[in-house]
């Protein structure tokens, strides 16, 4: 039998990044994912200023896509101003080609951090 592909994914850079110096230069997402006692789970997005450490959003929601990911993201920005990076793991969510395009028609570098490396 013929082996199928993989899904091609959004590939952003993984070089070691610098130190923010002011506000607005990059923000971090991260997804956090808690169980409701009758066993169904909600993932919360939290978008954070990496050199305030100001949280710009938490959307709480059962299901987050990319779509909803770029969505949220343009409601911050429309609040806040656009970011010189942005900073996330591998998530299937932020690897998206959704991401992808919106980086690409907004102009804001992505970056992803190494797997297995918190930082």
């Amino acid at each position: 039998m013929r082996r199928r592909g993989g899904q091609q994914r959004a590939l952003g850079t993984r070089r070691p990044i610098l130190l923010p110096d002011a506000p607005n230069i990059r923000w971090s997402l991260d997804f956090v994912s808690v169980a409701l006692t009758d066993g169904r789970r909600f993932r919360v997005l939290a978008v954070v200023d990496d050199y305030s450490r100001e949280c710009l959003a938490l959307v709480a929601d059962m299901s987050l896509s990319g779509h909803r990911v770029v969505r949220e993201l343009d409601a911050v920005i429309v609040r806040r101003g656009r970011p010189v990076m942005v900073v996330s793991d591998n998530g299937t969510e932020l690897t998206s080609m959704a991401v992808l395009s919106w980086c690409q028609r907004i102009g804001v570098a992505w970056h992803y951090i190494a797997p297995g490396k918190p930082m």
